[in-house]
């Protein structure tokens, strides 16, 4: 059994690999396979904002977000959520 908390960061982790498997190596994210993620996750299509994520996430410059690189969109993505919650 698992707990609410447990079955939303389960789906953190599931969304990740539902787009990291497809390009490359499948537990990273390329940059055409993190666009896909958020233009259809975080409802983002402006192509300078994701840009400018991936340049922000890929820490190693590697070409590739990992799971660990990912976690920071997730973050920032979280803070934003709650402080917008606040505001209404």
């Amino acid at each position: 059994f698992m707990t609410k908390l447990e079955d939303h960061l389960e789906g953190v982790i599931n969304i990740f690999h539902q787009y990291s498997v497809r390009v490359g190596h499948f537990d990273t994210l390329s940059k055409g396979e993190l666009k896909q993620l958020i233009t259809r996750e975080l409802n983002t299509k402006d192509k300078a904002t994701i840009d400018q994520i991936f340049q922000d996430l890929d820490a190693d410059k590697d070409g590739q977000v990992t799971f660990n690189e990912f976690v920071v969109l997730v973050c920032k993505v979280l803070k934003t959520a709650h402080e917008d919650i606040h505001k209404e």
